[in-house]
């Protein structure tokens, strides 16, 4: 079992001083399942850090990555393919390169739940099978 992150969970665990830090930070501190980032969120993740935290918190992350806290999951081809159907299928909405992954990511794992604070876009995302994610943290 895995438990796939999105990049608002990340950050707020990351940032003491976002509002969502202490669910975010207990949800990932006390997971038993494998934390698993897909690779876009790393891009989206550094943004937001390097502008609102510092160089030091990506580098403590990175480190924690390489330490083993967060598998990543790779943009090969066909995940790339794949976020591109399902932005393709919402083009009513505005969903990103990286949440399309994120749920792809979810679909090719068979993970039933996200991690992520964006219910505006996970909250309408459907499956193959036509159901919807679980989002946590509540």
């Amino acid at each position: 079992m895995a438990l796939v992150i999105d990049t608002g969970v990340l950050y707020a665990a990351l940032d003491a001083s976002d509002p969502d830090h202490e669910p975010c930070s207990a949800l990932l501190g006390e997971s038993t399942e494998q934390l698993v980032v897909p690779a876009p969120v790393f891009v989206e993740l550094d943004y937001w850090i390097r502008k609102f935290a510092s160089a030091d918190v990506w580098l403590a992350f990175c480190e924690d990555v390489v330490g083993g806290a967060y598998a990543v999951y790779p943009l090969d081809a066909e995940l790339l393919v794949e976020a591109a159907r399902i932005q393709a299928r919402y083009a009513d909405q505005p969903v990103g390169l990286v949440d399309a992954a994120v749920f792809a990511t979810c679909e090719v794992l068979g993970e039933r739940k996200v991690a992520t604070l964006d219910h505006r876009h996970f909250g309408i995302l459907r499956t193959s099978d036509g159901r919807g994610l679980e989002i946590v943290p509540n």
